[in-house]
């Protein structure tokens, strides 16, 4: 009898994590974009990806007495050459299920010429249609479909607030006209501008090749684009970031100020780049949580 109810209590636990933890692709039909190629995609022990081709989503849902209808799209990060998926994706989207927030982590493409017509839009494909799904099924997920923002880390980052100032031009078919717009972006340490004054050159040459145009660089150059519609914004930075320099965000902060955008930011002296050591996890997702709970 004992074994019968642990046999059950186990099966009932599989379940449980298996609905917390599905996988779906993201595109049901054909993907955009797509060229032709023998990539494969290589998975890490440390459950980093690289040479990313078909592109995910990973749900992690709410106990149903604690989902608060929102939901966050999480976007790892990793230079566009890889994918930091525990750390930067699965292990945020389980702190936001915690607290009620339903949780998409993104597995997107990475940029390459060898398996993209056009690698400069692929990231940004895969974060509107996870914003198009998403929307289109949130009754199915109990998600409010006008509370549905986007976060991003280091390049991850950059993909987010991509999706937050270039939603007014669609780069995936779509013949419903759903909104594109992130309700709001939580952007982490993130790559904002492609310049060669404060960009990251890593993030800038996987994205647009060797040698972008001007017109390029300034296109993915996210504080260029703000305008009053740009969703509002939380921002986190390390003054001692040494790969993606704090002025990222002190920049694109100033602009949605300019535009009157809500907008909040936190810069920390110490913490390098990936908040390794410092800050403290509880401390700047607390604030999150918090900025999370004020904005509704």
């Amino acid at each position: 009898m004992i074994k019968k109810l642990l046999l059950i209590g186990y099966c009932c636990f599989s379940a449980l994590i298996g609905l917390a933890q599905q996988e779906i692709p993201l595109y049901t039909g054909a993907i955009p974009n797509v060229k032709a190629s023998e990539v494969n995609e290589i998975k890490r022990a440390d459950q980093s990806v690289s040479n990313v081709v078909r592109p995910t989503l990973t749900l992690f849902l709410p106990a149903k007495e604690k989902a608060t209808g929102t939901a966050v799209i999480v976007c790892p990060g990793g230079g566009y050459e890889t994918l930091v998926m525990k750390r930067e994706g699965f292990d945020i989207a389980e702190a936001f299920a915690k607290i009620g927030v339903t949780a998409f982590v993104l597995k997107y493409r990475l940029p390459s010429e060898k398996t993209m017509i056009d690698p400069s839009i692929g990231p940004l494909q895969d974060a509107q249609q996870a914003l198009r799904t998403i929307r289109q099924r949130s009754t199915e997920w109990g998600v409010d479909p006008n509370r549905i923002g986007i976060m991003g880390f280091s390049a991850g980052g950059h993909l987010a607030a991509t999706a937050g100032t270039h939603f007014q031009k669609p780069v995936i078919d779509n013949p419903e006209s759903i909104n594109l717009r992130p309700d709001f972006m939580i952007l982490i340490y993130p790559v904002i501008s492609l310049s060669h004054e404060i960009g990251s050159e890593k993030t800038r040459k996987n994205l647009l090749g060797m040698s972008p145009s001007p017109e390029l660089i300034r296109l993915y150059s996210n504080e260029l684009h703000i305008d009053k519609t740009t969703p509002p914004t939380f921002l986190t930075h390390a003054g001692d970031d040494s790969k993606v320099p704090v002025k990222n965000s002190l920049v694109f902060y100033e602009a949605l100020q300019q535009n009157g955008v809500p907008a909040n930011l936190h810069i920390y002296s110490k913490g390098e780049h990936g908040f390794g050591k410092t800050p403290a996890f509880d401390e700047w997702f607390g604030r999150i949580h918090q900025w999370m709970k004020d904005m509704h």
